[in-house]
């Protein structure tokens, strides 16, 4: 079965044409729409086997970017298939499903309807991801359509993890709680890894570290989520690419009163002024931070250090929150391949009876593989991730 996965943001789209069956899959194509709604846009197109395509041309909407893409995916010179109605489906990438949505689920009038009432939780990614629906309603009306929810992983997580300290009638009128995200990540890359050093997912204690330009820590124990770093938004937990992390609200408060900003100015600085960006003088790519560091510039230090030890407090309270933990698994764009960023956040951790082989964490840069040590009671690893896989595989087994 052929299916397109789509990743609608407010201002692009990201997508990969998969054929899959059963548990074996292949990709076809992938690229990205960027600047969508702007005067000029940005389209890169990457068939598998062919040279990649790139041009700027005007993407007025999401449903004009959408036809950009499946026309590409038919074109004689870039497309991978002679036919739109190869495509039987279509699976997209939401980004949160309260407690309405538990598990990913097929898409009619209900779903969506559901899904606008939501968009208070996420209004920067809800109505892209709504868009992007209802253009492959309009140019795939035959092909079935499933929504796939960043949240939906972490409903296990139990009451303790996810209520906080307010007033409780905020949770039951407003549904104010920890939802977390990245759940598409932390529950393809667990069992990858169980299955990597012979453990029985549904049986082991996992800290998976998703770490990129967004970063989270989920605590996966007995094949659950049982907490995360991220919470009521993507801005709670770590120290990311421009936002925050963990923050003592009596600093906005303070911000908002000193410099007279309102909630807009506000909410642009928790999520485009923060982070490493703030940290480092405005750079927010490791490999660059790393590079400054190694060149003993002080900012670029104080970013790196931050970071790391962001995960390493993650990391020893998800251990004592599970009452000990098997698997520590690095993944996402940082985890992946800064493997001096994986040493660091692995320094000092040895009491948890973890320790990382240096040379071998070296070697794994982007890659698969066991990084501590032969004596390391707990193991460490670098897993690639898949999201996409994640998103096809729902989807097929939902639409089939």
């Amino acid at each position: 079965m052929k299916i397109l996965v789509l990743n609608c943001g407010s201002s692009s789209i990201k997508y990969q044409l998969i054929d899959i069956v059963e548990n074996e899959s292949n990709l076809l194509a992938k690229g990205l729409l960027e600047r969508v709604g702007a005067e000029m846009g940005e389209f890169t197109h990457r068939p598998t086997g062919k040279e990649k395509h790139y041009e700027q041309m005007p993407i007025p909407d999401h449903k004009a970017g959408i036809n950009i893409v499946l026309n590409a995916l038919v074109d004689k010179e870039i497309g991978v298939i002679s036919s739109l109605e190869e495509i039987q489906a279509c699976g997209h990438r939401v980004a949160h499903g309260g407690e309405t949505f538990t598990k990913s689920v097929l898409i009619d009038d209900n779903t969506k309807d559901a899904i606008k009432k939501l968009t208070p939780l996420a209004p920067l990614h809800t109505p892209g991801n709504l868009a992007g629906i209802e253009a492959m309603q309009a140019l795939l009306p035959n092909a079935p359509q499933v929504a796939v929810f960043d949240t939906a992983f972490h409903h296990t997580m139990p009451r303790e993890a996810y209520l906080y300290g307010i007033p409780y009638e905020y949770y039951l009128n407003d549904k104010i709680r920890r939802y977390g995200f990245h759940g598409t990540s932390h529950r393809f890359v667990g069992p990858k890894a169980a299955k990597m050093v012979g453990m029985d997912y549904n049986n082991a204690k996992i800290i998976s570290c998703h770490l990129g330009s967004g970063a989270s820590i989920c605590a996966i124990k007995n094949g659950k989520s049982v907490d995360t770093s991220m919470g009521f938004t993507p801005l709670e937990g770590l120290v990311m690419s421009s936002r925050p992390g963990d923050l003592d609200s009596g600093v906005l408060l303070y911000l908002m009163e000193k410099e007279g900003w309102d909630y807009k100015q506000a909410n642009n600085f928790l999520n485009k002024q923060c982070g490493l960006k703030a940290l480092a003088g405005g750079v927010v790519d490791m490999r660059d931070i790393m590079a400054a560091k190694r060149a003993g510039k002080e900012r670029e230090t104080i970013a790196f250090d931050v970071f790391a030890y962001r995960v390493k407090k993650y990391i020893g309270a998800y251990a004592v929150a599970m009452g000990g933990v098997d698997i520590i698994l690095f993944t996402g764009g940082i985890g992946e391949n800064a493997w001096w960023q994986r040493q660091e956040c692995c320094n000092g951790i040895e009491f948890l009876g973890a320790e990382i082989d240096k040379k071998v964490n070296e070697e794994m840069a982007g890659k698969d593989g066991i990084i501590s040590t032969a004596n390391s009671k707990v193991k460490i690893l670098s897993v690639t991730t898949d999201e996409e896989y994640v998103i096809a595989k729902d989807t097929y087994e939902l639409a089939k």
